[in-house]
């Protein structure tokens, strides 16, 4: 089976998010997979979907300080219609990239312990986010 659904995650400010619960919850057919793969695509080039810590929240604000210092702002970029923060989100989209495949299992995620999908906002007023989730399983 093959299920297809637009998930929409509200504005977060600035910096790395765990949004696992935020995703899980809204999937409509995850409970009803046995064994599968999910699939996230995250449709914006100025935030990215990775996986990493999902306890303390402390990795998550080494790590947007690790890529403000390392993707500066300070460059002058020629990409910069949108403002100082432009050019520097989509580097880091790059880097991080903007899709997870995940495997599912009795109808859950089978992430390991310490992991959970986090949503990185590399723009200061990045908006809602559009994440078109595939699932596959049977």
């Amino acid at each position: 089976m093959w299920y297809q659904q637009m998930l929409i995650l509200s504005p977060h400010q600035r910096g790395f998010h765990l949004v696992t619960a935020e995703i899980t919850d809204r999937l409509n057919h995850l409970t009803e997979i046995k064994t599968g793969l999910l699939h996230l695509l995250l449709q914006h080039t100025s935030a990215s979907l990775t996986l990493n810590e999902n306890c303390d929240p402390s990795v998550r604000s080494d790590m947007e300080g690790y890529f403000l210092h390392q993707v500066s702002e300070d460059v002058p970029y020629r990409h910069d219609y949108e403002g100082a923060d432009d050019m520097p989100a989509h580097i880091k989209s790059s880097l991080l990239g903007a899709s997870l495949l995940i495997p599912v299992g009795q109808g859950k995620l089978l992430l390991g312990t310490w992991q959970g999908i986090w949503l990185g906002e590399h723009r200061n007023r990045g908006g809602e986010r559009h994440i078109l989730a595939t699932l596959q399983g049977e």
